[in-house]
């Protein structure tokens, strides 16, 4: 069970009325940032999805989907983990061009979570993926794309500060880009949590790359569905949290597989059934368009630009009797 931590001194600087009303600021002025710098159409999504069609996300392989019976057709539906490869589908039903996209609210329930500072069962992200052309997969624009959202935020904050100056948030526009196998090789004895903190500490806005895949150690860095990014152009975006000392994730995003990484990627899961599902074949026959996306944490982005301490006090959600008490004793008033 993961530990509730408790930042020295630690007391929020807006109160819950304040609170509620800056969750809602943010999450306006970030959604028209982000849907300017990267030229996208707010669309309806889906909460469940029907298992059969391959487009709900596995994740890591492990977590068990939230699932129950549909009375009318005596179906199953699974409520979603994630939209990574819904979101593709859309594009191409939807006749979306290239240098066009999509984004969305994402509400997901992940029974298998643990609880701490940063992670809850509820989740809650602004989904969004871009039609791409076969030139643009490449490092480069990945990069130039994360520049892109990295300044949205920082525009946010910026905005967000001229309401709330007393809010106590600096971020960095200055990304520095790094692979896992790089990370490896600075901190071999430090575990992949721990070379994040080490590296995003020195640089306090990092793109972390190629998630996914083994490192010379044997090892991935970090789980990583096989079927949706590509384990070479994809990585994680984290900023430097000083309310709770340590790196924190706010993205997870790259440039999708296309039709020969997705058959590599899937043979190096051990998940080769997955070919004959609607959307893995689709994909490998080149039906559905070239993407990039990711997800971007509704309420991890509102706890790091308000400064809190806990993902409960921008978000409601079910917590242990252990974490209630140890925030109510530490003053961290959870929603």
């Amino acid at each position: 069970m993961a530990k509730t931590l408790i930042p020295k001194g630690y007391k929020s600087c807006l109160g819950l009325y304040e609170t509620q009303t800056a969750i809602g600021k943010i999450k306006t002025r970030f959604e028209e940032n982000l849907s300017r710098m990267l030229h996208l159409k707010r669309v309806t999504a889906p909460l469940f999805v029907d298992p059969k069609t391959g487009l709900n996300d596995d994740l890591n392989g492990v977590e068990r989907p939230v699932s129950f019976d549909v009375k009318e057709t005596g179906e199953t539906a699974q409520v979603v983990h994630s939209l990574a490869k819904w979101k593709r589908m859309a594009l191409y039903r939807y006749d979306f061009r290239v240098g066009n996209g999509l984004y969305t609210d994402m509400n997901a329930i992940r029974r298998d979570e643990e609880m701490d500072n940063l992670h809850s069962i509820y989740v809650d992200q602004w989904d969004w993926e871009k039609v791409i052309d076969r030139s643009q997969r490449n490092l480069d624009y990945l990069k130039e794309t994360v520049g892109l959202i990295v300044d949205a935020i920082c525009k946010t904050l910026d905005e967000m500060k001229r309401d709330y100056p007393q809010l106590p948030v600096f971020l960095s526009r200055d990304v520095s880009f790094i692979t896992t196998q790089e990370l490896e090789d600075m901190y071999p004895n430090l575990s992949p949590k721990r070379r994040e903190d080490a590296y995003v500490k020195e640089h306090p806005t990092a793109f972390i790359m190629q998630i996914g895949d083994k490192l010379h150690s044997g090892k991935p860095h970090d789980g990583r569905a096989p079927d949706y990014d590509d384990w070479q152009l994809n990585g994680d975006i984290l900023f430097w949290n000083e309310t709770l000392g340590q790196a924190f994730e706010v993205s997870s995003m790259g440039i999708r597989v296309d039709s020969q990484s997705l058959a590599e990627q899937l043979q190096k899961a051990g998940c080769e059934e997955r070919r004959s599902l609607p959307f893995h074949k689709m994909l490998l026959d080149g039906k559905l368009p070239l993407t990039i996306g990711g997800g971007i944490g509704q309420s991890r982005l509102c706890m790091l630009l308000l400064g809190k301490a806990h993902i409960g006090e921008v978000q409601v959600s079910l917590w242990s009797d252990e974490i209630i008490t140890e925030c109510k004793k530490a003053g961290i008033e959870l929603l």
